[in-house]
């Protein structure tokens, strides 16, 4: 079993930054593809980023890329968010997931098999 915890949530106003992390408790996740995905009040969960085991690539939601970034340290078996530029429609729960199949960077949520407990966002207009 893999346990995530996520860190860096908080208060932020539109056009400032945050940087959400996400620990893992063993060290066989430097082998997983790894995945945002957030949760708004009254939404459904969607994808924000994920990346490949190896870091090399990474896929976005339209509306974050360019200001989101996703990264990963797989020494500290840690996966980062850099957001910036965030608006008040960024507001949500951000939880991070992993994928242990590992074929390819996938955006559905039910592919994912570990999840965090989530660190809740929220921008101010």
């Amino acid at each position: 079993q893999v346990q995530l915890v996520e860190s860096g949530g908080g208060l932020v106003q539109a056009g400032g930054s945050l940087r959400l992390s996400c620990a893992a408790s063993r060290s066989t996740l430097s082998t997983y593809n790894m995945g945002w995905f957030r949760q708004a009040p009254g939404k459904e969960r969607e994808f924000v980023a994920a990346v490949t085991w190896s870091g090399g690539a990474a896929s976005y939601l339209d509306s974050v890329r360019g200001r989101f970034t996703i990264s990963r340290d797989n020494a500290r078996n840690t996966v980062f968010l850099q957001m910036n530029s965030l608006k008040p429609d960024d507001t949500a729960v951000y939880y991070c997931a992993a994928d242990r199949a590992n074929v390819r960077l996938r955006v559905t949520a039910s592919f994912y098999n570990y999840w965090g407990q989530g660190t809740q966002v929220t921008v101010s207009s």
